[in-house]
């Protein structure tokens, strides 16, 4: 692995372990801040008030096409904002279709520093 086109960064959410603070690869951080996205509500957070997707709030929502469509917007925003500089914006792609009674969430983007190319499947 070339350190100087993927450095190790802070693992998150930040924990302290036998050796110091531990760290993950670009790739990892990046998946664990679409996590942290995806399940932050919107206020949540009191100096980024605009921060998160919101999903928890969808629980006693209708399974319909019409809130798959608001919440694929509604995370494709939140995402963009949150990944910018990681994440090539251009290929960032965000589906959400019904599972019964569930939501499948699919988060496809290529890495700006390192062109790896990830997908993330969400079941909520």
């Amino acid at each position: 692995m070339n350190r100087l086109s993927d450095p190790p960064c802070l693992a998150f959410p930040l924990r302290i372990g036998r050796h110091g603070a531990v760290v993950a690869d670009r790739r990892a951080q990046v998946r664990q801040q679409i996590e942290q996205v995806l399940l932050t509500n919107p206020g949540e957070r009191v100096f980024r008030p605009d921060f998160g997707a919101g999903l928890k709030l969808l629980v006693f929502e209708p399974n319909a096409s019409v809130l798959w469509e608001v919440t694929r917007k509604r995370i494709a925003a939140s995402l963009a904002e949150a990944l910018r500089g990681e994440v090539d914006p251009k290929s960032l792609e965000v589906e959400v279709r019904g599972e019964g009674e569930k939501l499948l969430i699919t988060v496809s983007y290529a890495l700006a520093a390192i062109g790896h190319v990830e997908r993330h499947e969400l079941l909520v």
